[in-house]
């Protein structure tokens, strides 16, 4: 089992920036692909970012791309999602999510591709 954490979510004006982490229990962290997602109130969840167990592979979706950027510590057992520019539309809570895969260059876009998920916090954006 897999205790994940998220923290740094907030108000912020447009344009403003958050940083958000996400501590994970886990004695291997570096097994674990993980990911970031949010859910909007009202709306599916939906993709944000993910990051492949070594780091190599980021992949974000298409309207967060050049905004956001996706990191992970392995000694701190920590993922990050460094938010900029930030829009109303990024207003919703955003969870991260830990994926036990084989491949350390792999990084799910899917929410069935993960196996652990945090409480979520709440990032909400002003106009």
């Amino acid at each position: 089992q897999v205790q994940l954490v998220e923290s740094g979510g907030g108000l912020v004006q447009a344009g403003g920036s958050l940083r958000l982490s996400c501590v994970a229990s886990a004695q291997t962290f570096s097994n674990y692909a993980m990911g970031w997602f949010r859910q909007a109130p009202g709306k599916e969840h939906e993709f944000v970012a993910a990051i492949s167990r070594d780091g190599s592979t980021k992949l974000y979706a298409d309207s967060m791309k050049g905004r956001f950027t996706i990191s992970r510590d392995n000694a701190k057992n920590t993922a990050s999602l460094q938010m900029n520019n930030l829009k109303p539309e990024d207003t919703a809570v955003y969870y991260c999510a830990a994926a036990g895969i084989a491949y350390v260059s792999l990084a799910p876009r899917q929410r069935q591709g993960y196996d652990y998920w945090g409480q979520g916090t709440q990032v909400t954006v002003s106009s």
